[in-house]
């Protein structure tokens, strides 16, 4: 098996180009990170800008340690594993541009900012998330709701709900998702898709109250938090061009 191993991660190695190589050796510290990076390059068909993205977002730390509850709201343990591994706990929205990085952008501004850049968000995201639509529509009671950003996994067969917050994760917020996971389930999936999946995307978050918050809550649900660009460590910034330079490039 380990012979095995080493001739699938040889085949990944020769597999991508000289400039996939050269940008993992300029900014990864340690054989395991590079290894991780190879594989995703061999196996997903990332281009040199999605691996330089992935890099700025820092991907192989961030990948799989976003806090969730899905251990008790999820039983079927392949689904659990794969829910897990599918998001991160922080997201690089490089194409947010404000003014003053000191102000927070309101959830408007931020949901405007993403559906004007959905590939970009969708890169973000990861692999096989299809963007359904913004302010996804339900009535409920004669009462109209919305979920901010909708999104289809295709390899989690799951809708994922993406309630956008500009400040500091509050409890309430899980209460809110909850309902939406519940409504979604009901009238929005199809028969032969799981359960649906909620983010609550905000500016930051305290650990020990996001795990209260979800002690009883039924739904599969995760907290992520979001950087902007111009909040990334000076080494990072210029591995891609900034937001203007991109947009003149599209």
């Amino acid at each position: 098996m380990a012979d095995d191993l080493k001739d699938t991660e040889w085949k990944h190695f020769l597999s991508i180009s000289f400039t996939h190589h050269y940008e993992m050796l300029l900014k990864t510290n340690s054989l395991n990170e590079r290894i991780f990076y190879i594989q995703r390059c061999a196996t997903e068909f990332w281009s040199v800008d999605k691996l330089k993205y992935n890099l700025k977002a820092n991907l192989y730390s961030k990948q799989g340690s976003m806090l969730n509850n899905f251990t008790k709201a999820i039983a079927d343990i392949d689904f659990r594993k794969a829910t897990l591994n599918a998001f991160k706990d922080e997201y690089l929205l490089d194409f947010v541009n404000i003014e003053d990085p000191d102000d927070e952008p309101d959830e408007r501004v931020l949901e405007t900012a993403i559906v004007n850049n959905i590939k970009k968000f969708i890169m973000a995201l990861g692999k096989d998330f299809s963007f359904i639509g913004n302010q996804h529509r339900m009535i409920i009671e004669e009462k109209e709701y919305f979920v901010d950003l909708l999104f289809f996994n295709r390899q989690l067969q799951s809708l994922v709900a993406i309630d956008l917050k500009r400040g500091e994760f509050k409890p309430e917020y899980l209460g809110k998702m909850n309902f939406y996971l519940s409504a979604l389930d009901d009238k929005v999936r199809l028969s032969h898709e799981k359960p649906s999946i909620g983010i609550i995307l905000c500016k930051s978050q305290k650990q020990s109250i996001v795990e209260y918050a979800f002690r009883d809550m039924s739904k599969p649900m995760g907290v992520a938090t979001y950087t902007l660009s111009s909040e990334l460590p000076e080494q990072y910034r210029d591995i891609l061009p900034d937001a203007e330079t991109l947009r003149k490039l599209l």
